[in-house]
């Protein structure tokens, strides 16, 4: 019950002290506060940020971001940001470095640490070790005087006027200047590396970016026996009965010479066997659709999805199948828009 009082106090005096209009004034002014720090920051940035970009670029070990309190929960995403952009990086909080896990750190490794005095005592007492074991060392601070400024060989200064804290206590702006600056740095040393798309991919294989940027046609494609195949000519019943026995939702059909001739769904089936004047016993041919959309089966997975999107699109048509052909235009699998679903490509 006491705990209840306390948020209902709390959710009154928000609602009964301010409207709405000055609570979105405030976050206004906040966010204005933010920009006005980030401006400023972009003006004064110097060769010391290109300096730094090389060391990330040219360092031959891995990257070890360290920070305490809210510059190590901005290191933390900085490391992650590197990593993902094709820098070897890790994170190293500053209190754990100085009982043991500095081993984590060597000679060919680079030290990012950030500390807007760049005073913090657990960030101070790493640094004479880090220079005994011959690290490079960037400091991120607003205080380019500072004893960590002193031990970097580049520093890049995220000073900032005020915080946007009223009390101008919380780390606030000027954590949106580190974050800022870090992505920066890490964007940069990407595009320096020429970093692709694909390169990208292989770092995010779990997510649904990976799998657009990577997963190929001959991976998501149904084969074999779940591959539905009618020669022209083949009558309707025949054609049902081979769809229903792949499981599938249309059959490919082919000519003498084994090369694709059209595609028959299961929608095409029952629009033709609805008009009533005719019989399970006509061929395929009178009711599959001739050159229809084909893929390879080399090409990726979501390239395929954004021809077939264009497809329906351009035609008025809902595409939910499309064979999968070889240079000779034989038919090798089957792609079903379910199963591109499934697998995270959808999109």
């Amino acid at each position: 019950m006491g705990s209840e009082g306390v948020r209902n106090r709390g959710s009154e005096g928000v609602g009964g002290e301010s409207t709405d209009e000055e609570l979105i004034a405030q976050g206004r002014e906040i966010l204005d506060d933010g920009r006005a720090a980030l401006g400023a920051m972009r003006d004064r940035l110097d060769a010391d940020f290109a300096r730094a970009v090389r060391l990330v670029l040219t360092c031959p070990g891995k990257v070890v971001v360290t920070g305490m309190g809210k510059s190590g929960a901005v290191g933390r995403k900085i490391a992650g940001t590197l990593s993902s952009t094709g820098t070897t990086a890790v994170f190293l909080h500053p209190a754990e470095g100085i009982h043991g896990d500095l081993g984590i750190l060597a000679a060919p490794d680079l030290l990012i640490a950030l500390s807007q005095s760049g005073e913090t005592d657990e960030l101070l007492a790493l640094l004479p070790s880090v220079k005994r074991i011959g690290a490079g060392i960037i400091a991120m601070t607003g205080a380019p005087g500072s004893t960590l400024a002193r031990y970097a060989q580049v520093v890049l200064d995220t000073s900032v006027e005020k915080e946007a804290c009223p009390l101008n206590l919380a780390p606030t702006t000027s954590t949106t200047c580190q974050m800022a600056l870090g992505d920066a740095l890490a964007l940069c040393v990407m595009q320096a590396r020429e970093f692709s798309e694909a390169d990208y991919a292989l770092y995010h294989p779990g997510g649904s970016l990976g799998r657009r940027l990577l997963l190929r046609v001959s991976e998501v494609m149904r084969t074999g026996d779940q591959l539905a195949l009618a020669p022209l000519g083949a009558p309707l019943r025949e054609v049902i009965f081979k769809i229903t026995q792949a499981n599938a939702g249309a059959a490919v059909v082919v000519d003498p010479e084994g090369r694709i001739a059209g595609i028959i769904t299961d929608g095409d089936l029952r629009r033709y066997l609805l008009r009533g004047d005719h019989a399970l016993s006509d061929p395929v041919d009178a009711a599959m659709t001739p050159n229809p959309t084909i893929t390879a089966p080399d090409v990726l997975a979501a390239e395929a999805l954004g021809i077939i999107n264009d497809r329906a699109n351009a035609t008025g048509v809902k595409i939910g199948e499309v064979p999968v052909v070889d240079a000779d235009r034989r038919p090798v699998g089957i792609l079903m828009l379910k199963d591109m679903a499934r697998a995270g490509i959808m999109f």
